[in-house]
């Protein structure tokens, strides 16, 4: 807990350094933002660590009102130090990672009905292990992968979060073991879901930003290092220090956040360059029953069933909308995603959800009552992350990893902001459905079919590319520009035209690209009507659907042209 282990971004300093816990969390006002090893271990440090630990020890706001007062101070007041020291004094035993009785995370003596031990790369998400080495690589299974105590702590979080599915090793004394092992392990918890988080100014407005407000915690919630008792008499809820694991849903927040998805020991070792952590064994863990209604870090996809769920105020039946987390797609910018962070309140879902089909996160659903107490220029950043996982959730095949700047007028439902982001997403979506249709049309021309949807690089995921740059810039343009109705028209115009430019590009090369046979064309048969493809009516038909997207730029054509940057 005092050994520096954390790395962060000091604000007067743009080289990170390594922080104790307790030094990190008292002084959250002086920090930007952690430095990870990995990029999705920061949720992981987040929620295993830092927002448990505030939580625990503070409790959480009542509601908005008291949510800002805390951040209006800007950093822990004396009597919130205090307490923050209280509770790290008390609990300091818990943080000790090679502690002989009780490591912190791990389950003591954890050993594998099989005798054996894995290499660390076990743990860590880039290191390629088992079947997955590569033919050629420079290092191999037999070699050892050495980390610190730090790494190793650092990636023993993220195992709780994020560890593959699939086989795991058989512990002793877990009744549940087969053949020396488990089968059936979901992913962690994080691995089911997309991850949203809100990112603040400092360490401090993050870890704030990140604190659903509510009633007081239930007596029953607690994080995992209150939770642990190695006498041998351990309560049935109590039981994350031993091997036996349950399947059960989460009491609240803390058990959620700190959720133990593995048995794990971390076997140290002397070296020449100090101790050293290059075996381990990941067993089995604790498995939630389902994703809990409170899960803040997520959206959800609502689907109407048709099911059921008890009387509407006119006695009629209403319909139960099942709720999922939402994933996110490989490839895929979070800002092509913001008709889902923008979603409507949580208390409109049910009116909605049939012609909507999605729901935002708590935090940022909370955000919107809140930001009335924040600035309306605060540089609020939106980041998500997460795991696509192949071969039965096996293996970790990529890793989405994403942020965009998000004005907080954008939260209101009815402001100037969220109308133009909103129309801008879909515009950009459109011009790549509309660069997709010219190259089907050109390969008709050509008397070849259209490029199926799932295979090769389409002309329209070419210009989502480009527009990337511009919508970031544009979103955080709007973030100053505020409800200004003129000021953000002339932003959304010159996006427009440069969204045209970059387009007509991209439609350029396709046509130029096409040999002189498409002059000519062809005809072809659907529907029983005949129908001729030729390079001048493919250009005309998108030519026309240009038009109709970028109404401004249409409208404005032969103006000079403006730069979103200096606009919104």
């Amino acid at each position: 807990m005092d050994d520096p282990w954390l790395l962060a971004y000091p604000r007067d300093s743009g080289e990170a350094t390594e922080h104790s816990l307790r030094d990190l969390l008292l002084n959250a006002h002086e920090f930007d933002d952690l430095l990870v090893d990995f990029p999705t271990q920061k949720p992981a440090l987040f929620r295993q660590l830092l927002l448990p630990i505030v939580l625990a020890a503070l409790g959480r706001p009542r509601d908005t009102s008291e949510w800002a007062a805390l951040f209006d101070q800007g950093k822990f007041v004396d009597d919130q130090r205090a307490a923050l020291e209280r509770y790290l004094d008390k609990y300091r035993h818990r943080f000790e990672l090679f502690d002989e009785t009780d490591p912190f995370g791990q389950v003591a003596g954890l050993t594998a009905v099989s005798g054996e031990t894995k290499g660390t790369a076990l743990l860590v998400v880039t290191a390629a292990t088992g079947n997955n080495v590569p033919l050629f690589s420079a290092r191999s299974d037999a070699d050892p992968l050495e980390l610190t105590p730090q790494q190793a702590a650092r990636w023993l979080l993220h195992a709780q979060c994020w560890d593959t599915a699939a086989i795991k090793t058989g512990a002793v004394n877990d009744p549940k073991v087969k053949a020396g092992k488990t089968t059936g392990n979901p992913t962690g918890p994080l691995g089911q879901l997309g991850v949203v988080m809100p990112i603040g100014r400092t360490l401090y407005d993050t870890i704030l930003l990140n604190l659903p407000s509510g009633p007081s915690l239930r007596s029953d919630d607690r994080p995992q290092w209150t939770r642990r008792n190695t006498n041998g008499r351990v309560e049935e809820t109590d039981s994350v220090a031993l091997p036996a694991w349950q399947t059960r849903a989460a009491t609240g927040l803390l058990d959620l956040w700190t959720w133990q998805s593995r048995r794990i020991r971390l076997l140290p070792e002397q070296t020449d360059d100090g101790v050293r952590v290059s075996r381990v064994i990941i067993a089995a863990g604790d498995r939630l029953s389902q994703v809990p209604d409170f899960e803040p870090h997520t959206t959800w996809t609502l689907e109407s069933t048709g099911r059921a769920g008890g009387k509407s105020g006119r006695g009629k039946q209403r319909q139960v909308l099942p709720r999922r987390p939402r994933r996110h797609q490989p490839g895929k910018a979070v800002w092509r995603g913001l008709d889902a962070l923008l979603a409507l309140s949580r208390e409109g879902r049910e009116a909605t959800a049939k012609a909507q089909g999605f729901e935002t996160s708590i935090l940022l659903d909370e955000l919107n009552a809140r930001r009335e107490e924040m600035p309306s220029d605060y540089p609020l950043q939106i980041e998500v992350t997460g795991v696509v996982y192949g071969t039965q959730s096996a293996v970790v095949e990529d890793v989405i990893v994403d942020s965009i700047p998000l004005p907080l007028a954008a939260l209101d439902l009815d402001s100037l902001a969220r109308a133009t982001i909103l129309e801008v997403v879909s515009q950009a979506e459109d011009l790549a459905r509309a660069l997709n249709n010219l190259s089907a049309d050109l390969r008709r021309a050509l008397g070849a079919e259209p490029m199926p949807w799932d295979k090769g690089q389409r002309p329209g995921d070419v210009v989502l590319h480009a527009l990337d740059d511009l919508v970031r810039r544009l979103l955080a343009g709007l973030r100053t520009a505020g409800e200004d109705f003129d000021l953000v028209e002339r932003g959304h115009l010159a996006w427009e035209r440069k969204a045209r430019t970059v387009a007509q590009r991209v439609a350029d090369r396709l046509m130029a690209a096409v040999p002189g046979s498409a002059f000519l064309g062809r005809t072809i048969t659907v529907d029983r009507q005949q129908r001729t493809y030729r390079l001048a009516t493919a250009e005309a038909g998108f030519r026309r659907q240009l038009d109709r997207i970028l109404p401004r730029a249409t409208a404005a054509r032969g103006e000079p042209g403006e730069d979103p940057t200096t606009e919104a």
